[in-house]
C-alpha cells in the first residue's frame, strides 16, 4: 500500500476567521486532502462564498457565524461544530485583528479590542476543543491537534503594534504549555507564524509602493504569501505525519525573517 501520511479522509476539522485569506487557505487544503471542515466567520456573505469554493473539493464543509471576542459564541460554536461534524480531529485558531497607533496614543479600548480576539478567544478556543479531544482520549481514543495563527511580529519588532505583537508572542508561550500539558493524550499543539501575506488585513499596505519597495522587495522569495501557501502545513498538522509534532513555532514568510 502506497505510503499516504496526509490524507485527511475521516478526519473533522474547525478553523476560526476561516471564510478568507490564511484561514481559507487552511480549510482549502484540509478539504482537498480529504477532512470535512466547519469553518467560522463573522461576516454572513463571506462565509457564504467560502463555503461554495469549499464544497469543490467534495467533502462535508459548514459555516458558522462567530464572533469570537465573545466567550459565548465560542463555547456554542465548538458545542455547534461538534454536532455538525460528530468529532474534532483538529482545531485551526486563525481569526484575528490588526489595529496600531503610535504607543504614546494608543488607548486601553484599541488594546483590548485586539488582545480580546488574538489572544483571548485563542484561549477559549482551544480550550474548547480540547474538552472534546481530552474526553475522547479517556475513552481510549486519543490524538488531535491545535494550530494557532501567530504571527512573525511575534520575533521581530513591530512598531505602533504592540497589541498585536504581544498577543502573537503570546499565543506561543500558550502552544508550549498545552502542548505538554495535552501530550499525554495525544494531542499536539503548534503554532504558524506568517510573514507578510496579501489579506484584507494587508490591504494597505499592499497598495503603497515605498512599502512594497522597501519591505516586499527584502522577502527573498520577492513575493506577498497567499492564503494558498498554508494549505500545506494545516494539512501536515492536521495529519498523522506530525503525531509527534508538538509545541512547536513555524516560520512561513519567504525569507524575510532570516534575510
Amino acid at each position: 500500500m502506497a505510503f499516504q501520511p496526509f490524507d485527511l479522509t475521516g478526519k473533522m476539522a474547525v478553523v476560526t476567521g476561516g471564510n478568507g485569506g490564511i484561514g481559507l487557505g487552511m480549510a482549502e487544503g484540509l478539504a482537498a486532502a480529504g477532512a470535512d471542515v466547519a469553518i467560522w466567520g463573522r461576516n454572513a456573505s463571506k462565509n457564504a462564498s467560502a463555503l461554495e469554493r469549499l464544497k469543490a473539493h467534495g467533502t462535508r464543509v459548514e459555516a458558522l457565524e462567530v464572533d469570537v471576542s465573545d466567550e459565548q459564541a465560542v463555547v456554542d460554536a465548538m458545542a455547534e461544530s461538534l454536532s455538525r461534524l460528530g468529532r474534532i480531529d483538529t482545531c485551526i485558531a486563525n481569526a484575528g485583528v490588526g489595529g496600531g497607533a503610535p504607543l504614546t496614543e494608543q488607548t486601553t479600548e484599541q488594546w483590548r479590542k485586539v488582545t480580546t480576539v488574538n489572544l483571548d478567544a485563542v484561549f477559549w478556543t482551544f480550550r474548547e476543543a480540547s474538552k472534546h479531544m481530552v474526553e475522547r482520549s479517556e475513552n481510549g481514543e486519543k490524538g488531535g491537534s491545535l494550530l494557532v495563527t501567530s504571527s512573525v511580529s511575534a520575533i521581530h519588532g513591530a512598531p505602533q503594534n504592540q497589541a498585536y505583537a504581544a498577543t502573537k508572542a503570546g499565543v506561543l508561550a500558550m502552544v508550549r504549555g498545552t502542548a505538554v500539558e495535552l501530550a499525554r493524550h495525544g494531542i499536539r499543539a503548534n503554532a504558524v507564524l506568517p510573514g507578510w501575506i496579501a489579506t484584507e488585513m494587508t490591504e494597505r499596505l499592499q497598495n503603497w509602493d515605498a512599502f512594497n519597495e522597501k519591505a516586499i522587495g527584502r522577502v527573498p522569495m520577492r513575493r506577498w504569501g497567499e492564503g494558498e501557501d498554508f494549505a500545506g502545513i494545516a494539512v501536515y498538522f492536521a495529519s498523522d505525519a506530525s503525531k509527534f509534532h508538538t509545541g512547536d513555532s513555524v516560520v512561513i514568510d519567504g525569507g524575510y525573517s532570516i534575510f
